[in-house]
């Protein structure tokens, strides 16, 4: 998927069995339960989407659980509850269909939509694992109705464990 391109829409369970796919300004953020790198930007990802009410914020996990049982829907639902409950909706994309329609690369993989569904950003939460700079920059601009000055950066991560 390019910059400016609609992105596929979705709809994916969450932990807690509704599902969920893009509405609005949206993020879909390809993550799971094991990646180290996926594990650094969490708390900031999540801080992202408590900062931005107004977007709608999706954590979707398509890594194959047969090889990587701590991404399990099981193990999903476990750690949302062990978290206390998250911000935003944590999805299961089983199939892989969303992940490979999107061209996830790594956990994270984001992808920041407009209210019309097109790619305005695509990439890393940020240049280090501790903050999600490039991420609120994306949001800002595509919020004020602007272009990202940095459209797209390299995803950094695990790669996505596809079935095989």
């Amino acid at each position: 998927m390019r910059i400016g391109e609609q992105a596929p829409d979705f709809s994916l369970p969450d932990t807690d069995g509704a599902e969920h796919g893009p509405d609005g300004v949206t993020v879909v953020a390809f993550t799971c339960n094991h990646c180290p790198y996926a594990l650094g930007w969490h708390d900031g990802l999540l801080q992202v989407a408590r900062d931005y009410p107004q977007v709608t914020f999706l954590a979707v996990n398509p890594n194959d659980a047969e090889r990587y049982p701590a991404d399990s829907f099981e193990a999903m639902k476990e750690r949302v509850r062990a978290d206390g409950g998250w911000p935003h909706p944590y999805l299961r994309d089983e199939s892989q269909e969303v992940a490979s329609a999107y061209g996830a690369q790594t956990t994270p993989d984001l992808f920041v939509l407009d209210a019309d569904r097109r790619l305005r950003y695509r990439g890393a939460p940020d240049s280090d694992r501790q903050g999600a700079a490039w991420l609120r920059e994306a949001l800002d601009a595509v919020l004020a109705g602007e272009e990202p000055a940095r459209a797209e950066t390299e995803p950094v991560g695990c790669s996505v464990k596809w079935k095989q």
